[in-house]
């Protein structure tokens, strides 16, 4: 459950945003500069708002009332970037040990979890510099996933990517959602994304929520084309 109530503003942008989801699984969609990824970046302790409040499964992260604003690195979330953030000089089973090693939970995923459910298995000894768009963004997931986190943000994750290769980590992503009890946050401008994995959609645009919907309510206002 999401509980968030946040504003700042900036010498060109305003944003003053609520939510409350009790959704496993929500995005946060709309156009480029609505503010989808600064609320994730508040959520993830990256990015400290003005003023707000923000609530994740009754633990209160922020609140600027209370003076609250527990630090990134201890709020148990993992967070995936849209570049991946790979170790460039560890390979990768080295960048998902890395991951098992800041887990937050003794009920972490095994490597060998990880791997099979994100088709790693051909990728452990290779170099991230070797590796194609879609084959590294699923070994982010895979570091984020090994740290056990309370809930999976994910920033744009299939953003950059070729149709193939999109198609595949999507259908990965699907995967993920229906065999672990991680929550999400999906964070995208794509509504096919949006459609196969999240139950509520909040509507983002110019720095304000404009409404909350069902993933069946949103597929029902897009285009034929991507229903």
């Amino acid at each position: 459950m999401l509980d968030l109530a946040i504003a700042w503003r900036t010498r060109d942008f305003d944003l003053d945003v609520t939510i409350a989801s009790t959704a496993r699984h929500l995005a946060l969609f709309g156009p480029s500069g609505s503010g989808k990824t600064s609320c994730l970046l508040a959520i993830a302790g990256l990015r400290r708002p003005d003023r707000g409040r923000i609530a994740l499964d009754g633990r209160v992260l922020f609140d600027t009332a209370a003076g609250i604003d527990v630090p990134a690195a201890e709020r148990g979330l993992g967070v995936v970037f849209q570049d991946g953030r790979l170790f460039p000089h560890l390979r990768v089973r080295d960048n998902l040990a890395y991951g098992r090693r800041a887990r937050t939970g003794s009920d972490a995923i095994d490597v060998d979890t990880a791997v099979q459910l994100l088709g790693l298995a051909d990728l452990l000894g290779r170099w991230p510099a070797s590796l194609s768009g879609g084959e590294a963004r699923r070994v982010a997931i895979g570091r984020a996933l090994l740290a056990r986190p309370r809930a999976l943000l994910l920033d744009e994750p299939l953003v950059g990517l070729h149709r193939e290769a999109r198609a595949q980590v999507l259908a990965y992503l699907t995967r993920l959602n229906a065999e672990l009890a991680i929550p999400t946050l999906l964070v995208s401008h794509q509504p096919e994304e949006v459609i196969a994995l999240a139950q509520e959609v909040v509507l983002l645009d110019d720095g304000a929520a404009r409404d909350l919907v069902t993933r069946e309510q949103f597929a029902r206002r897009m285009p034929p084309a991507h229903a």
